[in-house]
């Protein structure tokens, strides 16, 4: 049977495939799918989000030892929080088959930073899988459960963000069933106390030489000779780009299989061809292994280091030009920046956040980071997910040492991310008698990657009801005394409530409380937040003075007619949560019935 399918889609594919029993992950863009996907197979394996990246490889990794295939996934930055276990899993080798894979995201389009994790291969002592189309992608995850368990080694699948959300054909097969292994207790291999470690580190570097032999015979890697004038060593979508660039004029060594490296191919291939060109994203991974090992190559002295590695990119690099394309007048064109949806219930918070002075904000990754852009002006900085509270408790000890330039801290973060590694961070503030004021932005559901449920929402990623967790107990359990529950679309409770922390000199922390706009809603939800369902704004003509001040909340339901100088509502992107009304000077802004 064959469908077409996203990389993401045929990853999971590929997992069901492999006769996976255990999967989880945290929701990233572009790995966000995948578990998504596998979820689908529920009668075959438990697919669970969960609450951060290093959780959710230290369960797969359970479920190995217990002797199941189990699988993780998560973006490439979650791989910095799963790095922990992952890096103790080499040591201690597998029970069942377990393979991580990180999706990359060359060019940063929905992310924070831009990093290659194959070198977390590299530095982990694991092999590295790297396909290049929908169909790599499924069958080679069923070949890194093949190896993880020849080689007692978990695996790490490198995807691109190119791969995950482009599509192509699949060839799809029957799930083969796999039996879940005995678990045998055995210290020497599992306990990681130093003196059986030191024995596992010289197992470790005894499989890399098994595994360097198994990369220089396996098909993963392989040539394709066309031309002796000149050479293309790539992987992953890179090999796609320069299919597209160079055609069949050149010679391809195609490396799917690139931790250990196939020195010995690579040589041989070399020794073909009269130049050898390096199309690789991001870092010189491959380029560093060549040249360490006397092949002369041309890279990123000529390729970028950074960004996708497209057609036009390698074209560029290569020859100063790029295909060419139909023409537009470019001023003509309007930037769209991000902003928040219409009743997104951060805009209340924001709207009057922005305007406090003397106030530092820490910042953190989610919907809520575009609290940044204007109308708002509101975040100061933003680092990684749950380091909003810390940074800001680190920020506001030094902020107390200058006696003459007092400023007060606000760390924000959302209701996914404080289960994430936020909890961490209150702890510090508390701990460390801190005076910061923590924000959590309780949207109901993980906004950002997609609405995926979290321990917050009272339902597992399988849709089976299950303990929904108190944030105000959670945080009344990490000693924090100063607890308030607010609406952030009521302005006035929310600048009562600011005014309130400000005045503290302890740690206090403020709970905004109303579901994303765009969330699915349970009959629980519709009773609980009625008005989303029976109320609209409209702008009264009659009454509208044209001062744009309901403009400046932000709202994208919110128009400004420049020839009649009259405000009005989109009906259709409107939610009536009222925030314009309550800044109009004029009352003009009125409710009616949905």
């Amino acid at each position: 049977m064959k469908k077409l399918m996203t990389g993401n889609e045929a990853i999971a594919r590929g997992v069901y495939e492999a006769g996976v029993r255990y999967a989880s992950a945290y929701p990233g863009t572009p790995s966000t799918e995948i578990l998504e996907n596998i979820a689908l197979y529920k009668d075959d394996i438990v697919a669970e989000w969960a609450p951060n990246e290093k959780v959710a490889l230290e369960a797969a990794v359970g479920g190995s030892l217990a002797g199941a295939r189990t699988f993780a996934s998560m973006k490439h930055v979650g791989v910095n929080v799963a790095a922990d276990p992952l890096f103790t899993y080499s040591y201690i080798g597998v029970n069942g088959g377990m393979v991580l894979l990180s999706a990359d995201e060359p060019g940063m389009y929905s992310s924070q930073n831009e990093q290659d994790n194959r070198n977390y291969a590299k530095f982990a002592k694991i092999p590295l899988i790297e396909p290049s189309n929908s169909q790599e992608a499924k069958d080679m995850i069923k070949v890194a459960y093949e190896i993880s368990e020849e080689f007692d080694t978990p695996v790490l699948v490198r995807t691109t963000t190119r791969l995950a959300h482009s599509k192509s054909g699949v060839d799809c097969y029957d799930r083969k069933e796999v039996e879940i292994k005995e678990y045998i207790k055995d210290v020497q291999k599992t306990v990681t106390v130093p003196a059986i470690a030191q024995k596992r580190r010289v197992i470790v570097e005894e499989r890399s030489k098994k595994l360097y032999e198994f990369a220089n015979k396996t098909n993963l890697n392989f040539s394709v000779i066309n031309s002796t004038e000149i050479g293309v060593v790539t992987s992953g979508m890179c090999y796609n780009f320069a299919k597209e660039v160079f055609g069949d004029s050149v010679s391809y060594m195609k490396l799917g299989f690139t931790n250990p490296m196939p020195i010995e191919k690579l040589k041989e291939f070399a020794n073909k061809v009269d130049k050898v060109f390096v199309i690789e994203e991001n870092d010189p991974f491959i380029e560093e292994q060549l040249r360490a090992n006397g092949i002369d190559c041309i890279g990123k002295d000529v390729f970028p280091p950074y960004g996708e590695m497209t057609p036009d990119v390698i074209r560029k690099s290569l020859y100063g030009e790029s295909n060419e394309t139909i023409d537009y007048k470019k001023d003509l064109v309007v930037p769209r920046p991000p902003s928040f949806c219409a009743g997104c219930p951060h805009r209340g918070f924001f709207y009057a956040l922005g305007k406090r002075k003397n106030v530092v904000v820490s910042g953190d990754i989610g919907c809520y980071s575009l609290g940044f852009a204007g109308p708002y002006n509101s975040l100061d900085w933003i680092i990684c997910m749950g380091g909003s509270l810390s940074a800001g408790h680190g920020a506001q000890k030094v902020f107390n040492m200058n006696k003459d330039n007092k400023k007060r801290v606000v760390g924000v973060l959302g209701d996914s991310t404080f289960f994430h590694t936020g909890i961490n961070s209150l702890l510090d503030v508390v701990y460390n008698k801190g005076n910061t004021i923590s924000v959590i932005l309780d949207n109901r559901i993980t906004g950002m990657t997609g609405h995926q449920d979290n321990p917050g929402t009272g339902y597992t990623l399988q849709g089976d009801p299950t303990t929904e967790v108190d944030i105000e107990a959670m945080v009344r359990a990490c000693g924090v005394k100063h607890i308030r529950v607010i609406d952030p679309n009521i302005l006035k409770e929310v600048n009562e409530t600011l005014d309130w922390a400000l005045a503290l000199d302890e740690p206090s922390v403020i709970i905004t409380r109303w579901p994303c706009a765009l969330k699915k809603f349970s009959e629980e939800d519709k009773e609980e937040f009625k008005p989303l369902f029976t109320t609209k704004n409209r702008v009264d003509h009659d009454l509208c003075i044209g001062c744009k001040m309901c403009t400046k909340t932000g709202c994208p339901a919110v128009v400004f007619d420049h020839e009649k100088k009259k405000s009005n509502i989109d009906r259709e992107q409107c939610v009536g949560c009222n925030v314009c009304a309550q800044v109009c000077p004029k009352d003009a802004i009125v409710k009616e019935e949905n």
